[in-house]
């Protein structure tokens, strides 16, 4: 599941294609530095800090992760949220080309990414997508002048999936399987915010907070708001432990993005995935726009490949299967 929520949680964050300096700025940044604060010691996260608990859908107590905020912080936070669904609201199509860097010191050593994906990334308002790596490589050591080597490995693709507004398509080319789910009438539409196609589909001030813990905290540059979004959900506490999305002070259009691993420690298990963007195109017009909606009519796979078929099911099970495995979806398929 991952794999979609990934793509979800980027939908509006495409409009923009941010220096390379910003993934070191970022990734030194102390998750839970509240905006104004001073940094955790020897630059670790700070632990959660149990202030409010309420009670999910199925009966368990979940706790912010953070003090409440006060006034003041709540007033510039609520602020900052409007103007960004403002800009999120304008755009009604995107095309966009992406790479993604994935860290895990246990797969590379710290410093070095473990993977590098380059794909593409369509959308159409309000619940049409498309995610495709078309290139995914993998560190694989050093070379005589201290390079990495970076190689794809066998039936290792990534990820291609289209949401066309009634169905979630999903190519899995290592295994030759076509999956379909049918989105039953309450995810479709405007209502995608609520599939599995999450966070910032036409961003929506009030859902966002409804559904997650929320709040502004210290940039690591002039220019730039930093953003924390922490899930209340179970579902979605299984796919990652939270998501930072820095957006330009000015523009508010968003400028990176971090996502974090549901188990994500600094020191014992720093794992996160970083995302940059590249030839954003927005809003096609005319002829132009009839063309951009039939990315969305997916080619029908090769002859030899399976195609399985099932309602979306969404909930629990979900959840579950991915918390007994917290890798999964940020290894890349």
């Amino acid at each position: 599941m991952m794999r979609l929520l990934t793509i979800s949680t980027l939908v509006t964050l495409l409009s923009f294609s941010p220096a390379r300096e910003l993934s070191t700025a970022l990734g030194q940044q102390t998750i839970g530095q509240p905006a104004g604060g001073r940094p955790a010691p020897n630059g670790q996260a700070q632990a959660p800090v149990t202030r409010v608990a309420k009670q999910n859908a199925a009966g368990a107590v979940v706790a912010q992760p953070f003090p409440a905020l006060n006034a003041a912080a709540q007033s510039q936070l609520q602020t900052l949220l409007l103007n960004w669904e403002q800009q999120s609201k304008s755009m009604k199509t995107l095309d966009c080309s992406f790479t993604r860097w994935h860290y895990d010191m246990f797969a590379a050593p710290q410093g070095q990414f473990a993977s590098r994906a380059d794909g593409v990334i369509k959308y159409a308002a309000p619940d049409k997508g498309l995610f495709r790596v078309d290139r995914l490589v993998f560190f694989s050591g050093y070379d005589a002048n201290q390079q990495p080597v970076l190689q794809p490995q066998p039936g290792q693709f990534g990820e291609h999936w289209v949401c066309n507004g009634e169905q979630l398509i999903e190519f899995d080319r290592g295994r030759k399987e076509c999956r379909i789910q049918t989105l039953p009438p309450d995810m479709r539409g405007q209502k995608i915010f609520n599939s599995p196609l999450p966070f910032v589909f036409n961003l929506d001030a009030q859902q966002i907070q409804q559904r997650y813990w929320v709040r502004q905290v210290q940039a690591p540059a002039e220019g730039m708001l930093l953003i924390e979004a922490w899930p209340k959900r179970q579902e979605d506490r299984a796919q990652y432990k939270l998501v930072q999305i820095a957006l330009d002070a000015e523009t508010f259009l968003p400028r990176a993005l971090l996502m974090y691993a549901p188990n994500f420690h600094a020191k014992n298990a720093p794992k996160w995935d970083h995302y940059e963007f590249q030839d954003s195109k927005r809003n096609a017009i005319g002829a132009g726009f009839q063309r951009f909606l039939g990315n969305f009519i997916p080619e029908k796979p090769p002859a030899d490949w399976k195609i399985l078929q099932n309602n979306f099911q969404p909930g629990p099970a979900a959840g579950a299967q991915q918390a007994s495995n917290p890798n999964a979806g940020l290894g890349n398929r």
